[in-house]
């Protein structure tokens, strides 16, 4: 029986080394959600403060970041800020940094929102049960925003899994740069493992995503 190429993946340490690929692509997921998370949760209370310099100061870096792609954020800092101020960063320290930013203004986007759907009457039955204000955000808001805010959260998280593939473009060794280096290692003697090695990937990030994406749905489900 002709050899399809799936041998490919049970050489050597193939498999073992797309694993390892997959916990760097985790870690870095996860360093970058840990921080995006209190940071765009400080970041959303910041765009509903009552202040016009504020409210244009934090919608210029959401509209920034939110617009610009991450790869180019990834060149930006990687490659020009290296350059340009002779910093010294790693590119895991600059992948974490970008997913960092930009997480941090995807969580600041969304706890504004989640403040913002809590009904008005709330606050006005608060004051009149003689709550100030730091007892109304304690008792009443937080809970309530934080219930809406966790299914969100979590999708969030799983979008960041799924983009920081990009950091291969930085020579960060994660799992799709892994697979290109078996692919090129092995072009001649497999010509088709391109197939079986992506194919892998693929269910790969849809085991690590999908228990995750499940979890917020289920949890959205039972709040409502």
């Amino acid at each position: 029986m002709q050899d399809l190429g799936i041998s490919i993946l049970f050489r050597g340490s193939n498999f073992v080394r797309l694993l390892g690929g997959l916990w760097v692509t985790i870690r870095i997921s996860l360093l970058a959600a840990g921080l995006s998370v209190p940071l765009g949760i400080l970041f959303g209370l910041f765009l509903n403060i009552r202040n016009p310099a504020a409210k244009v100061i934090g919608r210029i870096y959401l509209d920034f970041i939110r617009i610009m792609p991450q790869l180019v954020l990834l060149f930006i800092v990687f490659f020009g800020a290296t350059r340009a101020f002779g910093w010294n960063l790693s590119n895991e320290f600059s992948a974490v940094l970008v997913f960092t930013l930009w997480g941090t203004a995807e969580m600041g986007d969304l706890v504004r929102g989640a403040l913002i759907s809590i009904p008005k009457h709330q606050y006005e039955s608060a004051q009149a049960l003689g709550l100030d204000t730091l007892q109304t955000y304690r008792y009443i808001i937080i809970p309530q925003t934080l219930r809406r805010l966790i299914p969100l959260t979590i999708n969030l998280v799983t979008r960041m899994i799924k983009t920081t593939s990009l950091v291969v473009l930085i020579g960060i060794v994660e799992m799709m740069k892994v697979g290109q280096q078996i692919i090129d290692a092995n072009r001649f003697e497999y010509p088709t493992a391109a197939l079986w090695i992506y194919g892998v990937i693929f269910l790969l990030y849809f085991f690590t995503c999908w228990p995750i994406s499940r979890f917020a749905k289920w949890l959205e489900r039972k709040w409502n």
